[in-house]
């Protein structure tokens, strides 16, 4: 009877220990963090050029990247909104530098991915070490966009392109009711300052 017994639990604790590990590394889903405005550094390989910058998303289809390196890029900013590029350095507005072409094809890709899947209610891929992994195609090719613990964008490769992005310092801007509300004040009691002066 004790051999029975022991038997049934030991297939027990074996099924509970298969099942642990079969939800380990399984398809999960969480919050959706991608429609936040944000800033990060951002770090750019596609082929053999290597890149880093700084990016930063404003709202629904509004980029920004300036980069810092390679020499070739160093000082270099694309501007994203409403399908129009604008490129610049130091101020000056130009047409995107052929050395920046294979970067504006990336960052179109990267926008494209993050806005459809913005606009999920919740995120779903494949978790693995804390970090979830979705899957998409594009007219450019296969994606796998990477979040964090909270929703926001930690990564992006397309394979096929030989494109690889990894985001670090994150930080996310928030605008309160309360915040917006002092901000109208201050205008209103300005304008109403500079009438009463005249």
């Amino acid at each position: 009877m004790k051999r029975i017994f022991t038997f049934v639990l030991t297939i027990g604790a074996v099924l509970c220990l298969a099942a642990c590990a079969v939800t380990k590394g399984g398809s999960s889903s969480r919050r959706n963090g991608l429609g936040s405005a944000f800033s990060a550094a951002v770090s750019i390989t596609i082929d053999r050029l290597e890149a880093q910058g700084e990016i930063k998303r404003y709202g629904e289809g509004v980029w920004e990247i300036e980069f810092s390196e390679p020499n070739t890029l160093s000082g270099v900013k694309l501007e994203f909104s409403e399908g129009n590029v604008l490129a610049s350095y130091k101020g000056l507005s130009f047409s995107v530098p052929q050395s920046a072409v294979p970067v504006k094809a990336m960052m179109l890709n990267l926008i494209k991915a993050v806005e459809d899947n913005a606009k999920l209610d919740e995120l779903s891929g494949e978790e693995s070490d804390g970090i979830l992994k979705i899957s998409g195609s594009l007219d450019g090719g296969d994606y796998t966009l990477s979040v964090d613990g909270n929703g926001l964008l930690s990564g992006f490769e397309m394979p096929n392109n030989k494109l690889s992005m990894k985001f670090s310092e994150m930080k996310t801007a928030e605008i309160t009711i309360e915040q917006a509300t002092a901000a109208e004040t201050s205008v209103a009691v300005t304008a109403e300052t500079t009438t009463t002066e005249q």
